[in-house]
């Protein structure tokens, strides 16, 4: 079963992507991992389920 977005931004918190608040248009987020040059833009919202990713 795929696994919900929530998990999926508590799995890249802890790979040490830092969420940019006030940067993502509706249901959109942007995370940056700071070794990392572009922002990584998660869709949907905590309880959807994430199939592409």
């Amino acid at each position: 079963m795929p696994r919900k977005i929530r998990e999926f931004k508590a799995e890249i918190q802890r790979e040490g992507f830092v969420y940019l608040p006030k940067r993502g248009k509706g249901s959109h987020e942007h995370w940056r991992h700071p070794l990392l040059r572009k922002a990584l833009t998660i869709p949907g919202k905590d309880g959807m389920m994430c199939h592409a990713i």
